[in-house]
């Protein structure tokens, strides 16, 4: 049976070469050429003329410069909303994490500042086109709202070269720029994003909408997208003069492209006030990519302005920022201890076995960004646990005191900030000192998209003070308390 089937095939496969030897010889067996056969050997050659281009000297053409070359601060352009009034009062947050060396950044302002020394930082001042012509019916709203909406198409339309993301926020927003661009870098600049995070109030989101970018937590728009916005942008805004916001604006032309927010956890409107301990010190595992509405909360360090609380957590930002405000958490079974370390800001130290789950959620140690409303837990889009009343009844605190960085390694050191003289455990009782051993965090594109907390070590013997180590968790290892 086999032989047969190899006969038939062998036959077959000679009249195939056959076949295709009279039509590909025309010059040998002229007579045998007729005008169809011509025309089937013009396509056989077509074709495989063709296959050749395709495959061997055609440009990669499908290789999209998303995975050319790496996103880096210099491939970002920022327009910052502010104003002639605000301007000389907000100009220090820019100048935290703008370099006029490697960031661009542009401040839409309505005129001159008050001020006439508020040109210090790192952003160019420009001002903003006329807005008279648009409709504005949102009653006891800032017409306002127009002009800085106006500055996603007034940046784009000054053409700078090299763009890859277009990043919108206020003048009170601090961004972390290096976790901006290790975010972004998740997404391809080539295709249209628009990247961002709505508000920590769930009343805020039901009143605008929790679809949108809130434009002090800042947002990011793909330069791909950006451009066609820009060209749709004025016609956009005519339809839309009964909103409060520009954020709402900016949101509303964007889905009317069709486009729908891509969240991003790291970016904060903090839409709270007072004490931000209990955020701060439990961040998610997305980077910190910035914050907002820092006017209205207190310093976050202790016997510290604002501004020098700032440059103070800023101090550990430059040294390692993908790890800035990154949750770890450590069990001392010896001891009964358990630490949760924020790195570059707190650590705070609990008296017994605290579960990592009850240490996810944030305390609740600020107030309602409405200052009538009362506090209620359902308020806010994410788990929060009771800060208690008593001050003898809450966890240790250690701040950040310094941060050192060396060939070996980082060294941060945090210092106790005692409140109250409370009775604690013996262990934690002598306790003024922590110091913690870390490597620089680096991470790829594949660990940005799939981030894992890592895990740490307590130096065994201490006293007055103590070591941790954060290190890598391994592949099966859990972090609890194991007894």
């Amino acid at each position: 049976m086999y032989q047969k089937i190899k006969r038939k095939t062998n036959s077959a496969c000679k009249a195939i070469r056959f076949r295709y030897l009279s039509l590909s010889l025309p010059f040998v067996m002229p007579k045998t050429l007729t005008l169809s056969r011509f025309k089937t050997l013009l396509l056989i050659i077509s074709i495989f003329f063709n296959l050749y281009l395709l495959f061997i000297h055609a440009p990669p053409t499908f290789i999209s410069r998303y995975s050319s070359s790496p996103t880096t601060r210099r491939h970002l352009v920022f327009a910052i909303a502010s104003s002639s009034r605000s301007w000389a009062r907000r100009e220090p947050y820019i100048r935290l994490w703008c370099s006029p060396i490697s960031t661009r950044a542009f401040a839409f302002l309505d005129r001159a500042p008050l001020d006439s020394q508020g040109y210090g930082s790192g952003a160019q001042v420009v001002f903003s086109g006329d807005t008279s012509q648009f409709p504005y019916t949102f009653r006891g709203g800032l017409r306002s709202a127009i002009r800085v909406a106006r500055a996603v198409k007034e940046v784009v339309d000054r053409g700078e070269p090299d763009v890859r993301w277009f990043i919108f926020g206020d003048d009170d927003t601090v961004f972390f720029v290096e976790n901006l661009v290790k975010t972004l870098s998740k997404y391809d600049h080539d295709r249209w994003f628009y990247v961002g995070s709505n508000s920590e109030s769930y009343q805020q989101n039901v009143k605008y909408t929790f679809e949108m970018a809130f434009g002090g937590g800042g947002f990011a728009i793909s330069h791909s997208l950006a451009k066609v916005l820009a060209r749709v942008f004025d016609s956009c805004l005519m339809r839309y003069g009964h909103l409060y916001g520009s954020d709402a604006r900016v949101f509303s032309c964007v889905a009317e492209l069709g486009v729908g927010l891509t969240h991003e956890p790291g970016f904060h409107q903090v839409d709270m006030r007072g004490n931000l301990f209990g955020m701060l010190s439990a961040h998610p595992l997305s980077p910190l990519v910035s914050l907002h509405h820092l006017d209205a909360a207190e310093p976050i360090f202790p016997e510290m302005n604002k501004t020098q609380a700032l440059e103070h957590l800023f101090e550990a930002v430059n040294v390692d920022p993908a790890r800035i405000l990154q949750q770890t958490v450590c069990y001392d079974i010896s001891h009964s201890l358990t630490f949760s370390v924020a790195w570059g800001y707190a650590i705070q130290v609990y008296d017994g076995n605290v579960l990592l789950p009850d240490l996810l959620s944030l305390q609740k140690t600020f107030t309602p960004w409405r200052r009538s409303g009362s506090f209620d837990a359902s308020q806010y889009m994410f788990n929060m646990r009771d800060y208690p009343k008593d001050k003898c009844k809450r966890p240790t605190v250690f701040f950040l005191e310094s941060v050192i960085a060396n060939s070996h390694g980082i060294w941060s050191t945090y210092t106790r900030h005692s409140v109250e003289n409370c009775s604690k455990a013996n262990a934690i009782k002598n306790l003024e000192q922590i110091r913690v051993f870390s490597h620089k965090l680096e991470l790829d594109v594949d660990e940005m998209k799939a981030p894992r907390r890592p895990c740490c070590n307590i130096l065994p013997s201490f006293n007055d003070s103590m070591t941790i180590n954060i290190r890598r968790c391994g592949d099966d290892e859990v972090i609890s308390m194991n007894f």
